[in-house]
């Protein structure tokens, strides 16, 4: 495994942790995940690095919402009022970017990139839920744009032990540096 390295600019994304997606039932305990992705926020806001927070909301009609023709498709939810609010946990602070998304992966349909870019951002360390839904679809994108990408292990769950177990294994390593929270802030 090689050493661990951080571009100077590089940016910590942290998917979905919000009020409707934290209270599912997950593969990891929601409150270790919580507090890794808060003691990651800190310290990159410590470091003077951009901490990009994104959630996932949909308009009441949910007319938004991706309508796929599919074998298993996510049954029609009515989404409680507080649903896309951040978890207080974050911490989450006016210096921080704000990315809503409206689909599994933060850049499509969003200004990730472009903030990204403007702040001369070349590296993002991710974390959040679910591993094999938001994160690795912001991954994959990421991975697309040229990102340097590195993965806060223990600071990103999902529903199932397998398909955690086979984004972290399968493509993150094939894509960037899977690494534990005090490995990433140890390198910061």
């Amino acid at each position: 495994m090689a050493e661990l390295e951080l571009d100077p600019r590089t940016a910590l994304v942290v998917i979905d942790l919000q009020k409707g997606v934290v209270g599912r039932p997950l593969f990891h305990p929601v409150p270790e995940i919580v507090a890794n992705a808060a003691q990651l926020a800190a310290a990159f806001r410590k470091a003077s690095l951009p901490v990009v927070l994104v959630n996932v909301a949909f308009s009441p009609d949910s007319a938004d919402r991706l309508n796929p023709r599919a074998d298993a498709p996510q049954p029609p939810m009515a989404l409680p009022a507080d649903f896309s609010e951040l978890i207080a946990e974050l911490g989450a602070q006016p210096s921080d970017i704000r990315i809503t998304k409206r689909q599994w992966g933060a850049f499509y349909g969003t200004e990730l990139d472009l903030q990204l870019r403007r702040r001369g951002v070349t590296g993002i360390v991710l974390c959040g839920i679910a591993t094999s839904i938001g994160v690795e679809s912001t991954a994959r994108a990421a991975f697309e744009h040229g990102y340097q990408l590195t993965f806060a292990s223990d600071a990103m769950t999902d529903f199932k032990e397998a398909t955690h177990n086979n984004s972290l294994q399968n493509i993150f390593a094939r894509i960037g540096q899977v690494r534990t929270t005090q490995e990433i802030i140890a390198a910061l």
